[in-house]
């Protein structure tokens, strides 16, 4: 078992595809072997993680849609000392979850042909985003 820090940096609020990232942090890790698991954690709590589409951008752009309407802004919120964004960005990342785990394959994270993973920013502001990567 071995453990690799990364670290995204983001524009703001947003979905980013990171695969890319975490293959590129984990290739020499995991290349040969035949079953295991990744775990990827984020270490936030106002983000999150998720695996979705990887191909078609409109998906990023329903989820940003569906999710100001699932946790709106102007709801009286009282935790509120790092702006207006700050108690809806802790619940979009309760509701997404701060870690998950990939299968991997014949030294491949085992993702379906159109799944990628996404780092979800719910932070109007640009964050430096760290991740712990485990590899099993």
């Amino acid at each position: 078992m071995k453990q690799f820090p990364i670290v995204i940096n983001t524009p703001g609020r947003g979905y980013y595809l990171i695969t890319d990232e975490i293959e590129q942090a984990i290739a020499h890790e995991i290349k040969g072997t035949n079953a295991g698991l990744v775990h990827v954690f984020l270490q936030h709590s106002s983000a999150g993680l998720t695996i979705n589409e990887n191909a078609d951008p409109t998906v990023r752009e329903d989820f940003k849609s569906f999710e100001e309407k699932l946790v709106p802004r102007n709801f009286p919120f009282r935790h509120c000392y790092e702006g207006d964004d700050d108690m809806p960005a802790h619940i979009k990342s309760s509701l997404f979850g701060c870690q998950l785990t990939v299968p991997v394959t014949n030294g491949r994270l085992a993702l379906g042909t159109w799944q990628g993973i996404y780092l979800c920013e719910h932070r109007d502001s640009p964050h430096r985003r760290k991740l712990l990567i485990t590899v099993y």
